[in-house]
C-alpha cells in the first residue's frame, strides 16, 4: 500500500490510492455537473426578454457541499444559474407554470 508521509515522519490515515480515487470521484461529479448546466442553459438560449437579455444565465458557484460517494466523501461545488423563464412540468394536470432553478420556488 502506499502512503504519504508527512514533514513530521507521520503517515496520513489514507492511502495515496484512496486520494486518487476520491479525486478523480470528484472531478467526474463536477463534470457532470457542468454538462447537465451546459446542456440546461443551451436549450434555453433562443429564450430572451423583451430587451434581448437571456432568461437563462450562469451565475458562478453555490457554496462547496459534502457528497457522499461509493470513494468516500468529497466536496463539490454546483454551478449556479439564474432562471428567469417559467417552464411546465410534463403531466401537470393544472397546467399552472412554475419558476424552474430556484431555491425555495414554490412548486404546484
Amino acid at each position: 500500500m502506499l502512503s504519504v508521509v508527512t514533514d513530521d515522519g507521520s503517515t496520513q490515515s489514507s492511502s495515496l490510492i484512496d486520494e486518487i480515487v476520491r479525486e478523480g470521484a470528484r472531478r467526474m461529479l463536477a463534470a457532470a455537473l457542468e454538462a447537465e448546466v451546459n446542456q440546461y442553459i443551451a436549450e434555453l438560449a433562443a429564450e430572451t426578454d423583451e430587451a434581448g437579455r437571456h432568461l437563462v444565465v450562469r451565475n458562478g458557484y453555490h457554496r462547496p457541499r459534502a457528497a457522499v460517494t461509493a470513494a468516500g466523501t468529497v466536496e463539490v461545488k454546483a454551478p449556479r444559474i439564474n432562471a428567469a423563464v417559467s417552464t411546465r412540468r410534463p403531466g401537470d394536470a393544472s397546467g399552472s407554470p412554475r419558476r424552474s432553478c430556484r431555491r425555495g420556488a414554490a412548486s404546484p
